[in-house]
């Protein structure tokens, strides 16, 4: 036995840098930065007392010693992933786990979900929000709608909706001379709008920083200033004339898809909210 157990996090990400040969690699997937990982090793190391690693500028491969303590790590994480989904069972039989982000979960979900309860009172929703993109394999979750969303093991992916951006503020500026200009990242950030062909409608390099698009779609309803939005996350706000757009145009934006773990593919409490999430978007797409 160890004096000390090395820390999961670290495991994880010996098992990410091992498997995909590039610490900079795991980084990404982990969605942690490429120092923590590197600090990761280096604690294993010098905890295991056994170099895990020979460095080859960015790329890496293992030591003998690292090759032997990859495959026990692997068994041992997989372990770990069933035993937290063998859990299913001691959970109320009524339960369904959905993830999703703060924004979509605020903006889109939140104002229906009142509808699904109506239609489904005996399905309990356990409405889990993250900013990162969860590990279906690892984490005890039945469906996630995101979209930063990829294909995982153990799940069925799908694309939902092809969304759109177009510029908008509240009602009150309309016609305002210079207004502030609230900028986003990812898809809400207007290099996209450029690059998608879109007109100006007098946005300025200078304004106001949103890292959450949840905070910016509440700062352009409320009259802050004139953001890139969402067309399937502002149309609560729209519809409620908490804001306008600025220009017919429209351009690109992200597609929405949803992950189902194979354990709730065919639960009827994931097979009824999945259907009432596509009847949902196929009225938002209309």
């Amino acid at each position: 036995m160890l004096k000390y157990w090395p820390p999961l996090n670290a495991l994880r990400g010996f098992e990410a840098a091992a498997r995909l040969g590039s610490f900079h690699q795991a980084a990404a997937e982990l969605h942690v930065t490429q120092s923590a990982i590197s600090q990761q090793i280096r604690s294993l190391e010098s905890q295991l007392e056994q170099p895990l690693f020979i460095r080859q500028g960015r790329s890496v491969t293992l030591t003998d010693a690292g090759q032997d303590f990859y495959t026990s790590v692997q068994d041992t994480l997989k372990q770990l992933a069933i035993g937290v989904r063998r859990l299913d069972q001691y959970r109320k039989s009524n339960q369904l786990i959905v993830n999703t982000t703060p924004a979509f979960a605020r903006h889109w979900l939140l104002p229906r979900l009142g509808q699904f309860q109506q239609r489904h009172p005996d399905i309990d929703i356990w409405l889990f929000t993250t900013y990162d993109v969860p590990n279906m394999e690892m984490e005890t979750i039945d469906i996630t709608i995101r979209d930063d969303l990829a294909i995982q093991n153990e799940c069925t992916f799908e694309v939902l909706y092809q969304d759109s951006l177009y510029p908008a503020c509240h009602p009150s500026l309309l016609g305002a001379k210079s207004p502030l200009t609230l900028h986003g990242e990812r898809e809400m950030d207007w290099s996209n709008w450029i690059i998608g062909g879109g007109a100006s409608v007098g946005q300025s390099q200078k304004g106001v920083n949103f890292s959450d698009p949840s905070l910016l779609l509440d700062a352009v309803s409320q009259g802050l200033g004139i953001g890139l939005v969402s067309q399937l996350l502002a149309a609560h706000a729209l519809n409620s004339g908490q804001l306008i757009s600025l220009t017919e145009q429209r351009v690109t934006g992200a597609k929405w898809a949803w992950l189902i773990h194979k354990d709730a593919e065919h639960n009827p409490l994931t097979q009824y909210f999945c259907q009432w999430i596509t009847t949902e978007l196929a009225t938002c797409s209309a």
